[in-house]
């Protein structure tokens, strides 16, 4: 009898509508990963706070964008396509961290169907104990607790891979368009962290340089010559410090009034792209005076992820 094999795409979540906001929020801010003070009590105390206070306003940005994340359904789309790529016995599937599908009912469809391997994907290109472990230690935890004795296969990190690559110059070509490079800046964009969980050893920063230079590299080598290019970090809450520079900051330097935004930390398109991206930083831009401002859509469902994701598949093996 043939083994049965499963692929597993792991990524945050969003909210599947107005309602699942609320939950979004509580179970992020429930991650120890995320808020990662020592006794659980003040977690919940301040995770609570956190919860109330940004429920309104988070409603409000979803509204804004279509009343859900476009998160799931964009996975679920990149699932399709990995799906008719990989061989027949092999099932692919996705879980969230804080919103449905959650692992737990991943995990029990595989169980049903008696898999003996699970290769997880974490949807990160870089690693960072806030997405990457935090997710990886979800599914394994619920796989431990359930009736599956499958092997458990880990990808930490895909962000020097070329066909993921690909994918990030194949979006700023679309992006682009028919203007010229030479007239335009771009700006790498990252979701900040507190400084403080960068200086307790992640090196999710580290990450973001190296694959940075990897795709200036790309781009140079196919004559798409920026004005210049810049790294800045979004997203920043709270009073802590984060990493610097933030992305207002950075665009009120820039002298150049065309600028083009790739989200470098995102695979996929979410309310941090479609409205914090998109919508609230365009708004910045267009006070500061820039002419053109235009953000890259993520690689999606790209055939070069695709094929990204069947090459880490196949290494792990």
């Amino acid at each position: 009898m043939q083994k049965k094999e499963a692929i597993v795409l792991l990524n945050m979540g969003g909210p599947n509508n107005l309602e699942e906001v609320e939950m979004f929020l509580t179970n992020m801010f429930s991650d120890e990963n995320i808020l990662t003070m020592k006794s659980d009590l003040l977690r919940s105390i301040v995770g609570t706070m956190i919860t109330f206070t940004r429920t309104e306003k988070s409603q409000e940005i979803y509204r804004k964008i279509g009343g859900k994340s476009p998160i799931v359904g964009l996975t679920r789309e990149l699932v399709k396509k990995l799906q008719r790529r990989v061989h027949e016995n092999i099932i692919v599937d996705f879980a969230m961290r804080y919103t449905p599908p959650f692992a737990d009912e991943v995990i029990e469809r595989l169980n049903k169907e008696e898999v003996d391997k699970i290769y997880l994907i974490p949807l990160y290109p870089q690693f960072s104990t806030t997405t990457t472990k935090s997710s990886l230690e979800d599914f394994e935890e619920h796989y431990h607790n359930s009736s599956g004795n499958a092997i458990l296969v880990e990808v930490k990190h895909f962000f020097e891979n070329q066909n993921y690559n690909k994918a990030i110059v194949q979006r700023i070509k679309e992006k682009m368009g028919d203007a010229k490079c030479e007239d335009f800046d771009i700006v790498f964009s990252a979701h900040g962290l507190p400084k403080k969980i960068i200086e307790a050893g992640d090196v999710y920063e580290n990450h973001i340089t190296r694959h940075v230079e990897i795709i200036k590299k790309m781009l140079a080598e196919e004559n798409m010559n920026f004005y210049e290019a810049h790294l800045a970090y979004q997203s920043k809450v709270g009073p802590m410090e984060w990493l610097k520079p933030s992305l207002e900051e950075k665009l009120r330097v820039i002298k150049n009034r065309n600028v083009i935004i790739f989200p470098i930390a995102f695979t996929i398109d979410n309310s941090e792209t479609d409205y914090e991206l998109d919508m609230e930083y365009r708004e910045i831009a267009h006070e500061l005076g820039f002419t053109d401002y235009r953000v890259c859509r993520c690689p999606n469902d790209s055939d070069f992820f695709v094929d990204a994701l069947f090459e880490l598949y196949e290494k792990m093996q």
